[in-house]
């Protein structure tokens, strides 16, 4: 699945996400297989390939994950919330 959707990324049959886009990554069942398991609930905003500064990315305290994806020309942030889509709280004590 990874090797078609990379083949179709590289003969540009798939578009780059429109700047802006986004995505509610807040479901208590996503899960990223045995390598990195369930993620906290978290936005995801892509971006034409930017600085990690515009966002505060990367920086100490900040929220704002950051995600270069090179050579694909985009920028992925990403920002945990508190509360999964149920609305139960993701905050362990």
């Amino acid at each position: 699945m990874f090797d078609s959707i990379k083949g179709a990324f590289d003969k540009k049959a798939l578009p780059l996400p429109e700047p802006g886009s986004m995505c509610y990554m807040m479901s208590k069942r996503q899960y990223f297989g045995r390598k990195y398991g369930n993620a906290d609930p978290h936005l995801m905003f892509w971006f034409p390939k930017t600085g990690d500064v515009f966002w505060g990315g990367g920086l100490p305290g900040s929220p704002v994950y950051v995600h270069q994806y090179s050579p694909e020309p985009i920028t992925e942030f990403i920002i945990s919330v508190s509360k999964w889509s149920d609305e139960t709280s993701a905050l362990t004590d």
